[in-house]
């Protein structure tokens, strides 16, 4: 399947990516859908080229020099093989049974966030970059080292097609565990709704700022969740706990706001404060903006 130049949108939409069966499909037409609408607004301008070439660095051999691209770059490149990688890059992913909540017409956050990891580590390795993916909840259930191959990528998206929603949110200290234990700095994506404490949760997002890693933080929640746009009388059930609340919801639609404007507010501030990239998703929105936002991030990583 090839994406023609007035299809390209369309496969930015969760909706209308949700109904393809592969993940890997579902990857690759993201990736291409958001590659060929890079050159057109709003990001006309910013390109990328996918070539098996990297920029020339101090004590690289002369003779990998490719001279035909620095005849027309007028830039100095060397042949890349294939097992070398330019970054390498953990995906941290929020498994709870909250990212497992989704309203009408919306998949879940975890639906969302498994195709925005599977996008993400398509683009990166067909960048020759090395990815890894860790799955939390209240615990960490899962770890892939980061590798650069395509036969990890299979192995990647065979990890995230087996994802079930489970656990409670214990993001701050498992984010926490995670950062003791990588030994080698690079980037780390981070994909959550946070829901935590968020004092917990910016202390652990210092600490990967701490052992000097770049940090990319996406906030992943429904329209819903944004809004409490709820027309009736409702039976709210905590995804994690099961614990049952009937309410009003416009009687405390206003209360929810602010609540959740305080929270979101405080998570943006302690990011941007600790030199960390925040990104709030909801999961109506269409792809580009997220994978536009780790291309500029890894632009800047050269």
């Amino acid at each position: 399947m090839s994406i023609s130049q007035n299809d390209y949108k369309k496969y930015l939409d969760p909706s209308v990516i949700s109904k393809i069966s592969s993940l890997e499909l579902k990857a690759r037409l993201i990736v291409e859908g958001f590659l060929l609408g890079l050159h057109r607004s709003p990001y006309h301008g910013f390109s990328i080229e996918f070539s098996q070439h990297r920029p020339y660095m101090p004590g690289d051999a002369p003779k990998d020099i490719d001279w035909k691209v620095y005849g027309k770059t007028d830039r100095f490149f060397v042949k890349q093989y294939e097992e070398e990688t330019n970054l390498k890059c953990n995906i941290l992913l929020d498994v709870s049974k909250s990212m497992s909540f989704s309203s009408k017409e919306n998949i879940s956050k975890l639906e969302y966030a498994s195709y925005l990891v599977a996008s993400l580590s398509y683009l990166m390795i067909k960048q020759k970059d090395a990815v890894g993916l860790t799955l939390y909840s209240d615990q960490i259930s899962k770890t892939l080292l980061p590798k650069a191959s395509n036969s990890y990528l299979k192995e990647i998206l065979f990890t995230l097609n087996s994802v079930e929603p489970s656990g409670k949110t214990e993001t701050g200290q498992c984010l926490y565990n995670i950062a003791e234990n990588i030994k080698r700095r690079g980037l780390i994506i981070i994909i959550s709704d946070f829901f935590d404490d968020p004092d917990k949760v910016l202390s652990a997002l210092k600490h990967f700022r701490f052992k000097k890693n770049e940090v990319i933080v996406f906030q992943i929640l429904d329209p819903v969740e944004m809004n409490f746009s709820f027309d009736r009388d409702s039976i709210f059930i905590d995804l994690e706990t099961s614990e049952e609340m009937t309410t009003q919801p416009r009687q405390i639609q206003k209360a929810y706001q602010d609540s959740l404007s305080q929270f979101l507010h405080k998570i943006k501030e302690g990011c941007l404060n600790s030199g960390i990239e925040y990104n709030l998703i909801d999961t109506s929105v269409t792809y580009d903006k997220s994978l536009y936002a780790y291309l500029q991030k890894r632009s800047r990583l050269h």
